[in-house]
């Protein structure tokens, strides 16, 4: 079914006429018992992992990727769906397991972030808005810690919290440019203490990161009280746990802390459950989540972040080695019109045929196959056809893929569904019968400093790695209190392989300068901060939310 000028369907329209079954079918499609199943409404449900029957976690993990970003977009999330669609259609017991969509690249930038065509998660227009409120949770659980750190100053600071030092900020879940340095505190006395603070996009807060790294909710709670709030007047560090705090944000994250289950348009059940951002945070679902379907299903369908030197990375260095599994297969996703911009080509000319392009911009897809190789897993690329792309633009994609050793096949999933990734879904499966050599790529007791230059020497083909004095300085505040045996979680752009973002491609002889650590131990990563990633992003020109409406009947307008 394939999109055409006679049927100029969109993808809420798509969604909106597909058969959806109700909660409790698909519930007993994977293998959920009823106990364990809390539905939300007719199409939605949670899961009480402890009351499921099943326990070992036998599934095989299929983990997507993808090249590079482009504005001309990848569809990883459609291939991921599309892909779990066709191992069903093959007669693999198949769950897909993918993070929930944050309200601000809804508003902002995607519009939507559930798939796409007739590779989509259902209810799609739930999904991404408002969902389960497991996002609100979090968001109410950070800032009820802020509360409670600026209650603790104005009720006689025990703990002697120098305001100066509260590293701790406020979040939403909306990208708001304005509140990125804010003062609070003013009116007098009764107003509290006067301190600068600000508020980060509700995906990067650690509680985000916790509650996706979490195996139990004692886990959950033990991670939460581990969180660093800020240092006293002597410079020591304060804890969640100095407050007294995590009990209360526990109990504020005990329903979000269960796995969410919706179905795809082809019904595959779906978890989806988390969602921290790849370029500021490890970009991957939750791992009760990963672990669930891994007890659920024979094949585990899931997805990283933006491009490999990203979210892919974080999933093999923090999520895979946290929770103490690897990925079974890697599936990297490329477009011919993508490759086209990391060709040179603007824009508005994609729709022009130009294979010679897209061999200009095939070293981005060589740098992402190196990239997992270094990890010791053989990938497949699965090339996303797009209405414009050629014959001679595609052949150009899988005649590199033959001669380079690397298995590929192109996937119509968007207007096929789960029929249009039969082929990605053989050669997945061949994959997973012949094992990998899955590695981290570093040591946790490296120097810390080792760990970051492997990272930007093997993922980003980068020659090094510079820190500023700022960064050197926390470097040394880390090292002395043993923080340093911590992953590196590397906020970068996404957009390249360097840290600016105006350098597509595949671009040789660059250093990356890591401006400032984070510690972040509840979590269990040191986030580094490079270039001019912001962890409260700003609308764009044009907002997808001004396309937004309700018709009469109450249904969404403009969500994709």
């Amino acid at each position: 079914m394939r999109r055409t000028t006679e049927q100029p369907l969109t993808d809420l329209e798509i969604a909106r006429r597909a058969e959806i079954r109700p909660i409790g079918e698909i519930a007993e499609k994977a293998g959920i018992p009823d106990l364990a199943l809390e539905p939300y409404g007719r199409y939605k449900g949670k899961i009480d992992v402890d009351r499921l029957t099943q326990k070992e976690e036998s599934g095989k993990v299929v983990l997507v990727t993808a090249i590079s970003p482009t504005p001309a977009g990848e569809g990883k999330s459609t291939v991921t769906v599309g892909l779990a669609d066709a191992f069903s259609l093959l007669g693999e017991k198949t769950m897909v397991a993918l993070r929930e969509p944050s309200l601000g690249p809804v508003m902002g930038m995607k519009g939507g972030a559930a798939g796409g065509g007739y590779s989509q998660v259902l209810p799609m227009e739930e999904i991404n808005l408002h969902f389960t409120g497991d996002i609100h949770a979090i968001t109410t659980a950070n800032n009820a810690l802020a509360a409670l750190i600026d209650n603790h100053l104005h009720q006689g600071n025990a703990l002697r919290i120098d305001p100066r030092r509260i590293t701790w900020k406020r979040v939403l879940d909306m990208n708001d440019r304005a509140l990125r340095h804010v003062t609070i505190g003013l009116g007098g006395p009764a107003g509290g203490i006067p301190r600068e603070d600000g508020f980060d996009i509700t995906v990067a807060s650690e509680i985000m990161a916790v509650l996706c790294l979490a195996n139990t909710l004692d886990d959950l709670k033990e991670r939460l009280s581990r969180i660093v709030i800020g240092y006293t007047y002597d410079r020591e560090p304060v804890t969640v746990r100095d407050l007294g705090a995590e009990g209360a944000l526990v109990l504020l994250l005990r329903e979000a802390f269960k796995p969410n289950l919706v179905q795809t348009i082809g019904g595959t059940p779906a978890l989806i459950h988390g969602g921290p951002f790849a370029n500021i945070a490890h970009g991957c679902n939750s791992l009760i989540a990963t672990k669930t379907a891994k007890r659920l299903a024979d094949v585990v369908v899931t997805e990283a972040g933006f491009g490999a030197d990203l979210g892919a990375e974080k999933f093999m260095n923090i999520k895979a080695r946290q929770g103490d599994f690897k990925p079974d297969a890697v599936v990297i996703v490329a477009t011919v019109r993508a490759l086209k911009m990391h060709g040179g080509v603007p824009k508005a000319e994609l729709a022009s045929p130009d294979a010679e392009a897209v061999k200009k911009g095939m070293p981005n897809l060589a740098r992402h196959v190196e990239t997992i190789r270094a990890f010791g897993i053989e990938p497949v690329v699965a090339l996303n056809r797009f209405t414009a792309d050629t014959e001679e633009e595609l052949g150009t994609v899988l005649a590199w893929c033959r001669e380079n050793g690397v298995r590929a096949a192109a996937a119509d999933v968007w207007a096929q569904g789960g029929e249009g990734g039969k082929e990605v879904a053989r050669l997945v499966l061949d994959r997973l019968g012949e094992g990998n050599e899955f590695h981290p790529l570093y040591d946790e007791f490296d120097p810390f400093e080792k760990k970051v230059a492997t990272v930007v020497q093997q993922v980003y083909g980068g020659d090094g790695v510079q820190f500023t004095d700022k960064a050197l300085k926390q470097l040394q505040e880390i090292e002395k209190r043993g923080w340093d045996i911590l992953p590196v979680c590397m906020a970068k752009t996404q957009y390249s392989l360097t840290d600016n973002p105006a350098v597509m491609g595949r671009p040789e002889g660059f250093v990356v300068t890591v401006r400032e650590l984070i510690p972040k131990l509840g979590a269990g990563f040191i986030v580094c901060l490079t270039g001019d990633i912001m962890t409260m992003p700003g609308l764009p020109k044009k907002p997808a939310a001004m396309n937004m409406d309700v018709d009469r009947e109450g249904h969404a307008v403009g969500l994709m």
